[in-house]
Formats: C-alpha cells, structure tokens, sequence
C-alpha cells in the first residue's frame, strides 16, 4: 500500500487491496480440500447428510433395479436366460458399490483433479498471486493537483473503487459457489448414483458423476485463469505523463477495470467452459 496521504490514491489503493485480499483468498480455496474448509466443520455435516441419505439411496436403487428389469424384458423367460441375468446382476453390483462407496469415489476424484491444479500452480512458478499497486507516476500526478482540480478526481476515483470492489466479490462468490456445489454433489450422491441400477434411468447417474466431474475441474480452469491474469498485470496500464491528472487516472483505471472484467468473466464461464471441452 502506497504511503500517500492523498485521500484519492488512498481510496484507490484500498480497491486494489480488496482485490488483491480476494486474489490470495481464491489461490488458498484452490488448494484447501473440503474436509479442513472452514475448520471442517460443514464437511462433518455433510457427512451426517450423506449417510442418512444413503439409505434412502439404497431403497431407491432396488426400485430402479425393479423398473429396469420390467422395462428391459419382455417376459419372465428372458430373466432366467443365464446371460441376461448375469448382466442384470452386474449392474445390480455396480449400483450397489457406487452408492455403498460414492463418497470414497468422489473423494478420490476430487484428489485427481487437486493433483491436476497442484501441477498447474507448480509449474507456473508463482508462489501466489502478484498483487496489483498503483504506479508511481500517476500518485505524483495526483498528489500534484490543486483541490479545485481534484474534484472531477473524486468522482472518478469513486467510480472505479466501487467498480473494483464489486468484481473483487463477484470474483470470490463464484470461487465459493464451486466449493457449496461440491458440497451440494456430496450430500446427496447417493440418489442420483442409485439410479445406474436399471438401463432406463442410468442416464440419470451418468449425468451426475459428469457433473461432479465438471464441478471438480472448473478449479483447473480457474487457477489458469488467475495465473494468465497475474502474469498479464504484472505489466500494468502504461500511464501518460503528458495527459492531464483526470484523464491519467480515467485511462487507468479503464484499462484495470477491463483486464478485471476479463478475469471475472473467464471465472464465472469456468462452469460452460468444461462443458464444452469434455462436452460434459
């Protein structure tokens, strides 16, 4: 934070804090899994939900199991041929075993694509995120003006912070929508999962462990995200010194406020954008 005691470049430099405090936020949550989130706390509970719901799971899967055998075979005869009931019962087995350890099988999913961003955030060789601070050249500008003359300022100043303090929240909202959605999958895995017991309704559990896919992945596409935004600022808006005070400070904050949005907006598509390069 710039030691300036100018009540623009401070309300500036209080923006970009928040932002860059929301930045380093979204770089721990990347790699904090949800069993310590928060303390652990909401994962105990989640845990609690997920085994009573995983009676219900159960109950439903002999129902699926039921309807998929009625849908499936024409009569009783086409039951007793041995290769039709072999597959009736693998699929049984396998139902069974994803409600029985869908909590074990997300949770190793999830550690695959924990590993995936560790790699990412490894090879990028940032220890974190680079905080952004305002150059020098445009505090002097500012810390130049006379108080008529810094008036047009404050307007701007109050402009862009409001602006930068939205997109910083708008940022982290949607970083903590993925974690709630995980936790969402967790709780109740085993109605979705109870479904792959017959054919007619499989499609129903594909589409969740696809989900739950995607939900885990949109991580590796947020941390990409942070990683090419850190490294596209830490070149910042080149300022002219030439230009008046007003239209250094408009420019600015234009060109921050633009490279912000486009980070923002690479976050909240992280959802679509695993969508379409899995075709989930």
């Amino acid at each position: 934070m710039s030691g300036s005691n100018n009540w623009i470049i401070e309300n500036l430099q209080k923006a970009l804090n928040t932002w860059n405090e929301k930045l380093a936020e979204i770089w721990q949550l990347l790699t904090t899994p949800p069993e310590t989130f928060k303390g652990g706390g909401i994962w105990t509970a989640i845990m609690s939900i997920h085994t009573a719901v995983k009676a219900v799971g159960l109950a439903l899967l002999v129902l699926f199991f039921c309807m998929g055998v009625i849908r499936t075979c024409g009569s009783f005869a086409e039951v007793k041929r041995p290769e039709h009931a072999l597959k009736l019962f693998i699929r049984f087995v396998i139902a069974k075993a994803a409600v029985t350890y869908g909590m074990d099988m997300m949770l190793a999913v999830f550690n695959i694509v924990q590993g995936v961003i560790g790699s990412i955030m490894n090879a990028s060789g940032l220890g974190g995120l680079s905080g952004m601070v305002l150059p020098s050249e445009l505090i002097a500008a500012v810390e130049a003006c006379s108080f008529w003359e810094s008036i047009p300022l404050w307007a701007v100043t109050l402009i862009g912070s409001l602006f930068i303090t939205v997109l910083s929240f708008v940022m982290i909202m949607t970083v903590y929508g993925r974690f709630f959605r995980l936790y969402m999958y967790t709780a109740l895995a085993p109605i979705p999962l109870s479904a792959l017991a017959g054919e007619p309704t499989q499609s129903m559990g594909v589409a969740f462990l696809k989900g739950y896919a995607g939900v885990c992945l949109e991580g590796a596409v947020i941390v990409l995200a942070c990683i090419i935004f850190s490294l596209f600022a830490s070149t910042p808006p080149v300022v002219d010194v030439s230009a008046s005070a007003v239209t250094q400070v408009w420019s600015y904050i234009g060109e921050m406020v633009f490279n912000m949005l486009v980070l923002v907006g690479a976050i909240k598509m992280s959802d679509h954008t695993i969508k379409e390069m899995m075709g989930i």
